[in-house]
C-alpha cells in the first residue's frame, strides 16, 4: 500500500485567475522546504474567467495538482465537500484562492495537529486588511457563534483552517455550512479545536466575491446548524416539549376561562361570554399550534427513522 500524502490542500476558487499560479507556485515552496508530499485540490465554482484554463495550464507544471471544475457557480460549501472527498492527505488544509491566506502557516498548523493533538486548528486574522464595512459585522458575528456553540474561536469564518483527515471525511457540509466547520466537527466528537494568529494579507488581484448579504445567510445558517447539533437526531425533543408546554398552557386557561364564566353564573354575578374574551382565543390558538408543533415533532421522528444514516456514529477505536 502505497505511503499517504503528509497534506492535502483544498482550494475553492471563483473567477481567481490572476492568483493560481503564485499560489500554486507558493505551496510547492512550502512543501519542499518541509520536505512534504502534497496535493492541492483546485475547485473552480463555475467561474466565468479563465480560472479552469489556468488550472490546467497548472497541472502540467505541478503534477500534485488535481481539478474539479463545477457546470455552475454552487457555493464555497459545494466545493470543499467535494475537495474533502479527494483529499488523501494525513493533515488536510483549507484556504482561499485570493492570495489573502499565507501557505507559510501550514508546517506549523500541521504540527500542532501532529503533535499538539489537535483534530482542527483554524486561522485567527488577528490583524485584518479587510474594510470596516465588512471587519465590524465579523467581529459580531463570531461573538454570537462563539456564545451559541460554546467553542472559543475569534474567526469562524478564516479559510484557513487544518484538519486531520478523519474530521473532514466524518462531516457533511453543504448549504452555507462552510463557516460552521468548527460546530459541526464538534458535533462529530472531535472537541480539540485549536487556534492559531495567521498573517492575513491585502488582497492583490480582483475583487472580493463576498457581500453583505452573507451576513444574513450566516445567522440562518447557525440557527440551523445549532438546532440540527442539538436536536438534529431527535426532533421530538424540541417540537414535542414545545407543543405539550403550548398545549398544556392554552388548554388551562381554557378551562379557567369556562370555570370562571360557569362560577359567576351559579352565583348570579355578572359575567361575559366567553366568546367575547380574547383570552379565550389566545388561548385556542396556542392549543392548535401545540398540537400542530407535537406532530412535527412525530413526522420528524418518523423521517429520521427511515434516514440512511441515522446510525452513522463516530468510532474511534476498536480492538
Amino acid at each position: 500500500m502505497s505511503k499517504r500524502l503528509d497534506i492535502s490542500v483544498v482550494v475553492p476558487l471563483y473567477n481567481e485567475e490572476e492568483s493560481l499560479g503564485e499560489l500554486a507556485a507558493w505551496i510547492d515552496r512550502v512543501a519542499g522546504e518541509n520536505s512534504l508530499s502534497y496535493e492541492i485540490i483546485m475547485i473552480d465554482d463555475g467561474s466565468s474567467d479563465g480560472s479552469w484554463a489556468e488550472v490546467e495550464r497548472l497541472k502540467a507544471i505541478y503534477p500534485a495538482i488535481k481539478g474539479i471544475r463545477f457546470g455552475r457557480n454552487y457555493g464555497k460549501s459545494a466545493a470543499l465537500y467535494c475537495g474533502f472527498a479527494e483529499a488523501e492527505g494525513e493533515v488536510v488544509f483549507t484556504m482561499d484562492a485570493d492570495l489573502q491566506d499565507s501557505p507559510d502557516e501550514i508546517p506549523e498548523m500541521r504540527r500542532m495537529i501532529l503533535e499538539d493533538g489537535y483534530d482542527l486548528v483554524s486561522g485567527w486574522k488577528k490583524k485584518r486588511y479587510d474594510p470596516a464595512g465588512k471587519r465590524l459585522p465579523s467581529k459580531f458575528f463570531n461573538l454570537t457563534a462563539r456564545i451559541v456553540s460554546g467553542i472559543r474561536l475569534h474567526d469562524f469564518n478564516c479559510g484557513l483552517k487544518a484538519y486531520r483527515r478523519k474530521v473532514i471525511k466524518s462531516i457533511e457540509v453543504y448549504g452555507e455550512m462552510h463557516r460552521y466547520i468548527p460546530i459541526l466537527a464538534k458535533h462529530a466528537g472531535f472537541k480539540r479545536i485549536g487556534e492559531k494568529v495567521v498573517h492575513h494579507r491585502e488582497r492583490k488581484y480582483g475583487v472580493s466575491k463576498f457581500g453583505m448579504e452573507r451576513m444574513v445567510k450566516g445567522y440562518l445558517d447557525l440557527i440551523t446548524v445549532s438546532f440540527m447539533s442539538h436536536f438534529g437526531r431527535s426532533p421530538m425533543y424540541f417540537f414535542g416539549s414545545l407543543g405539550t408546554i403550548m398545549f398544556l398552557l392554552g388548554g388551562g386557561t381554557t378551562v379557567w376561562i369556562i370555570a370562571a364564566k360557569l362560577y359567576k353564573q351559579f352565583n348570579g354575578l355578572p359575567l361575559r361570554a366567553v366568546t367575547d374574551q380574547p383570552l379565550f382565543f389566545v388561548a385556542i390558538l396556542t392549543i392548535i399550534l401545540g398540537v400542530q408543533l407535537f406532530l412535527a415533532g412525530f413526522l420528524g421522528e418518523l423521517i429520521n427513522r427511515n434516514s440512511s444514516d441515522r446510525n452513522n456514529y463516530l468510532i474511534d477505536k476498536k480492538i
